[in-house]
């Protein structure tokens, strides 16, 4: 048998403890390195899973009335959420000692604040998950109240809201705002002043997923949206909107409008129509309906566009209001393989003035008249009148009404055009057709807004801009004398007078073309557009019903004319007039 001999065991033991050593310098070496050499990096890659970067919203601006009432504001609403894997016990500090709040009695303080069962909560508490959602878009009043419970597994998302204290008055014109971001309207063309900017904060979460408070550091402040105040009044705005709806109802027309501006300064008091918007819920309207047609519908004026023709026959001193027309029932234009123009009713010859012409709304008469002033002339002055061209306001999808080249103009185009066919406008240009003849023959640029404020105080009235004169101050007043009869003693006109006041205005019944076979037919559009008072003009009304199915003249637009401008004479305190009215003859 063989045995082993004994080694050293004292040699055995140093090379233990020498092996030991060698390991303790690794280490040492080693937790140098971890904790000195590369201590920042291995930081940054543990903050880096511990760190959560999230948006801060900013504010969006305000949009203001004339008069500072709150049209469009943004109030934050805010997603109460849980991580049910998280839920439990919570500790509070009461009366200088910690205290164990069961989950069962933080359920039943959630509920109540949030006005929801015990057992609602429960449910969406209950689970492993690291999410779920107790209750959206609650008003900052209840989040305030959640939040000072101090309760570390539930979080929150705050969401901006865009909300519309009032409805729809001005809808059409402030447009609204999607979820997905989509904007129409004001909302649109101004969002570079009332977006704001968004922060950005970050915080670090523990081991159990939940947000450490302490940690929170705003890395970027949230710049809050500038604001804009318009020149609309909220108060006739809305007036005027229900007189739109019940004209609407009435005369089973598409849509109605009716733009009031004041005449000095080419300020937008009121841009309304009927169907209205709620900014709020825009999905109860058809997109057609939520449009701005004020801006972005274009339709043949009609009988309102011969004031022009007048005014254009007086200013190139071709005529006056005193001008002889004989005014046959149909009037055969030349050089049109038969084309014959008729007005509205059987009559024979009629002995009108160029003021008789207007008052009796005659076609034949003022093709008569018009015809001594050259088609290239004319063209010219409806330019100046702002035909075929878009606003100085630019409005998201605004239209220019349509003028077409002079080189297009046929043989019965340079005809018809002076009765308001062939040609076509928006309501904001047909408004400021008629500011111009409330200016002094002045056509000024239309205003909708005074500015972009941080400070809502800061808001002054802008200086009104010059404008274009478009005609001279002798042929405007003359103008305004020949509108005047026409709400004095015109068959329809008269139906818009206000009692106390000099009124100017002038009808217009315009057939709508069919764009398939380019024939002419009802139902019409029917307008009434007006100034007052006459001897020193301060507003313009201009009222338009489209496809007026129950009046077929303008009639059906006299009595909301009526009661629009009223109400804009007295709500402005606008004094009765004193003075004499016009006595032009209507015939010869």
């Amino acid at each position: 048998m063989t045995y082993l001999t004994p080694g050293d065991p004292s040699s055995r033991l140093k090379k233990v403890i020498a092996l030991i050593l060698v390991m303790v310098v690794i280490f040492a070496i080693r937790l140098v390195d971890l904790q000195i050499i590369e201590a920042n990096a291995i930081n940054e890659k543990s903050y880096e899973k511990r760190a959560v970067t999230r948006v801060i919203p900013a504010l969006r601006g305000q949009i203001l009335d004339a008069n500072g009432k709150v049209l469009a504001k943004t109030v934050f609403r805010y997603d109460i959420n849980a991580a049910p894997s998280k839920v439990g016990p919570v500790t509070r500090k009461m009366s200088g000692q910690s205290v164990t709040v069961p989950v069962e009695q933080v359920v039943s303080e959630i509920a109540a604040i949030l006005e929801m069962s015990a057992a609602d909560v429960t449910a969406k508490i209950t689970g492993t998950g690291e999410y779920s959602q107790i209750k959206k878009r609650v008003d900052a009043g209840s989040y305030r109240k959640i939040r000072a419970l101090n309760i570390p597994w539930l979080y929150y998302d705050p969401i901006a809201e865009r909300i519309y204290p009032n409805g729809a008055v001005a809808g059409n014109l402030l447009g609204f705002i999607t979820d997905s971001g989509l904007m129409e309207g004001l909302e649109q063309l101004y969002d570079k002043c009332l977006a704001g900017q968004n922060g950005e904060e970050t915080f670090e979460k523990g081991v159990d997923g939940i947000k450490i408070p302490s940690s929170v550091v705003t890395t970027k402040e949230a710049v809050a949206g500038k604001n804009i105040r318009l020149t609309i009044d909220a108060d006739l705005q809305y007036f005027t909107q229900q007189v739109l709806a019940s004209t609407v109802s009435y005369l089973r027309a598409d849509w109605a409008s009716a733009v009031i501006i004041e005449t000095k300064t080419g300020r937008i008091l009121t841009a309304a129509e009927a169907p209205s918007v709620d900014p709020n819920d825009p999905g109860k309207l058809s997109a057609d309906d939520r449009r701005a047609r004020v801006f972005q519908f274009a339709f043949e004026p009609g009988s309102t566009l011969k004031t022009i023709t007048a005014a254009t026959v007086i200013d190139t001193g071709l005529g006056t209001p005193n001008s002889q027309a004989v005014a046959d029932y149909s009037f055969l234009v030349p050089n049109s393989d038969g084309y014959k123009v008729t007005d509205s009713h059987v009559h024979g010859v009629e002995h009108l003035t160029l003021t008789g012409v207007l008052a009796e709304s005659s076609n034949t008469g003022i093709l008569d008249i018009g015809k001594v002033v050259d088609y290239k002339t004319r063209y010219k002055y409806l330019e100046k009148f702002g035909l075929g061209t878009k606003t100085s306001i630019n409005f998201p999808g605004e239209g220019s009404g349509q003028l077409n080249a002079l080189k297009d103009w046929d043989g019965v185009k340079k005809y018809v055009s002076m009765f308001g066919q062939g040609v076509s406008v928006t309501p904001i240009q047909s408004a400021m057709m008629y500011q111009t003849f409330g200016n002094d023959g002045v056509r000024l640029n239309p205003v909708l807004v005074d500015g972009c404020e941080e400070d809502t105080n800061n808001f002054k009235i802008p200086e009104t801009k010059s404008g274009i004169q478009v005609l001279s101050k002798d042929t405007n007043t003359q103008v305004l004398s020949m509108m005047e009869r026409v709400v004095e003693d015109g068959p329809i006109g008269r139906y818009g007078a206000v009692p106390g006041y000099r009124i100017g205005a002038k009808t217009g019944t315009a057939q709508i073309r069919d764009p398939n076979t380019g024939k002419y037919a009802g139902p019409y559009a029917i307008s009434y557009f007006g100034v007052a008072p006459i001897e020193d003009p301060q507003y313009v009304v201009a009222v338009t019903a489209y496809k007026s199915r129950t009046v077929g003249s303008s009639l059906g637009v006299a009595a909301p004319f009526k009661r629009i401008m009223q109400q804009v004479l007295r709500a402005y305190r606008v004094p009765p007039s004193t003075t004499k009215t016009s006595d032009l003859p209507l015939n010869w």
